[in-house]
């Protein structure tokens, strides 16, 4: 399990924004890790993709890692953000702008701002 903890602890700190989900961002393979990575998408995040079901010490790594039993798992500037739920609020209430500003992460804001329209 230690190599797969220093692959995810070089990943995680090497990316600005980096997804641990099931399938790719292209191509998601679950209901929760296409949300995420539709906002993420949609935003115009440029974001690294880990697929946890093309590595089972990493899928179980990650959760091991972060201390949360879910997947998909958002890292910002190495700092673990959430799962789907939290991203789904966090961009709802506006918080993720502020993360990925705080962070200089470059987002699309008219984007933003059209999901929370679009479920207001």
């Amino acid at each position: 399990m230690t190599d797969a903890h220093t692959q995810i602890d070089e990943t995680v700190k090497s990316n600005d924004v980096v997804l641990f989900m099931k399938g790719t961002k292209s191509m998601p393979q679950c209901g929760f890790s296409s949300r995420v990575a539709g906002v993420l998408n949609y935003m115009g995040v440029d974001f690294a993709d880990v697929n946890v079901l093309a590595d089972d010490a990493i899928r179980q790594g990650i959760k091991d890692y972060s201390d949360w039993p879910t997947i998909p798992q958002l890292y910002v500037k190495g700092e673990f953000v959430g799962g789907c739920d939290i991203i789904t609020e966090m961009t709802l209430s506006g918080e993720l702008d502020t993360l990925f500003e705080t962070n200089g992460v470059t987002y699309d804001k008219d984007a933003a701002e059209k999901i929370r329209a679009a479920n207001a």
